[in-house]
This record gives C-alpha cells, structure tokens and sequence, in this order.
C-alpha cells in the first residue's frame, strides 16, 4: 500500500472508532505498514491539523491512538447531544484515585484512608469498567484487590499508569481551596446558581488526570484515618466531615 493510500485508511479508521485503536488492530487491516510507519503518520496527520487550527487531534492513549477534539468545544457538543455530565466528582473520584495509586489495594484498605463505606462506590466503578479484581490477598478471608483498567486510561487520556500526575505531600488547606475552585468553575454568574458541567461524546476530549491528583490531595492521611471512626455509609460521614473531625 502506498504510503498517502496507507495514511488516508488510517484517518478513516480513527475516525470512525470510538475507543483507541492500538498499532497492532491497525497493522492487522493495513497488513503492509509497519509499526513505525504507523506512528510516522499519525504525528503527520497531527501536525496538518495543528496547521491548520482543527479543532481535534489524535491522542496516544489506553495503549491506541485516538481522535479527540479541543475540549474548549465541549459546551457545543453536550448541546447537540444533550448529555448529562460524565465526569467522576467527589467520593467516587477520590476512591479511584486511591485505586489509582496504591492499585493493588483492598476494599478494606480503602476504607482505612477514606473513612467511610466503599461498597456502592466500588460497583460503580466496576460497572463502568474503571476498576476490575485483580486477585485476592493472601490473607485471613483473602479479600478481593482491585486496580485499575483500560478503560481507566482511556478516561483520563493516558497512555500507561507512569504518566499519572505526581503527589504533593496531602494539606488540610487543600480540601477548601480544591472545593472552591470547584464551585467557582461551576457558578453561573448571571443567576447565581451552581451548573453541571456540561459533557460530550466518546469524541471529546477526556478527563483531565490532573482530577486524579487532586482527588488524592482531599483524602485523610494515614494517622488521621487511624484515628476515624469505623465505616459508615457514604451519606453520613463524607470527606468533608472526617477533615474536620481532624
């Protein structure tokens, strides 16, 4: 296959794709063009696209390579496809980013740091396939371990667990300034009411990683989770009642 031919199938196909496409898939339909001949193109397509203001661009992310577009365009696309929010916030986030980073880790372990019951939390996000067990401890009732997947990547436009953003050391300042940024961004301020974010399609542009680090910031430090009371559910005693019982 000659090399435009070769780059024109491979625009088509990630195109009309709505997860990652990985070298080997595309190999196994354009047979001829080899890994690097693969990648070459894709940051050549990248670099029309930056020239000439595109509002997409493909992402090596999960593994694949994918077409995103500029999340600047978001507020556009939730309005034609009038989408509910995607996005992970609050508990559910700060328990994938325990996952994230101390992946493999127990129920129970998560529980230890956070303060609260996890059961629901941890359905959730198998259901929407950011976590999976990954075994059991070999330990009295071996509980189950969870870690993360694919999907996980995919959600927040990563290409492996080792571009994760790196941890500041946790402060308690944290929780108040995260929260207000939170609800700054979320103001409308022509009613003076608080909005859901808008979201889009499998198209548009992830979730930044960047909400993992922050989840992280908002957890209880171990001596603190030490002192915390036993599990509860998730509606009694949230993060921001454990900070302040700390």
């Amino acid at each position: 296959m000659e090399r435009d031919e070769a780059k024109k199938v491979i625009e088509a196909l990630l195109f009309v794709s709505d997860k990652p496409l990985s070298v080997d898939t595309l190999r196994d339909v354009l047979k001829d063009v080899d890994a690097a001949a693969i990648k070459a193109i894709t940051d050549e397509l990248n670099g029309e696209y930056a020239a000439t203001g595109r509002s997409f661009q493909i992402k090596e992310i999960a593994g694949g390579f994918q077409i995103l577009t500029d999340p600047v365009y978001s507020r556009w696309i939730s309005l034609l496809y009038k989408k509910g929010p995607d996005r992970l916030t609050g508990p559910s986030l700060e328990t994938l980013a325990i996952i994230a980073y101390k992946q493999p880790i127990t129920r129970s372990e998560i529980e230890a740091i956070r303060g609260v019951n996890v059961e629901r939390i941890l359905h959730t996000l198998e259901e929407k396939e950011l976590i999976r067990t990954r075994g059991r401890l070999e330990a009295p009732g071996r509980p189950i371990l969870y870690g993360t997947t694919t999907e996980f990547l995919q959600h927040f436009g990563l290409k492996s667990l080792d571009e994760l953003p790196k941890l500041k050391e946790f402060q308690e300042s944290d929780l108040d300034f995260i929260r207000e940024r939170e609800r700054a961004r979320l103001l409308n301020t022509q009613t003076g009411k608080l909005e859901e974010e808008p979201s889009g399609q499998p198209h548009e542009a992830v979730q930044p990683a960047a909400d993992l680090a922050e989840a992280a910031h908002v957890t209880p430090p171990q001596d603190a989770a030490d002192a915390a009371p036993a599990p509860t559910e998730e509606n009694v005693n949230g993060p921001e009642e454990i900070a302040q019982s700390n």
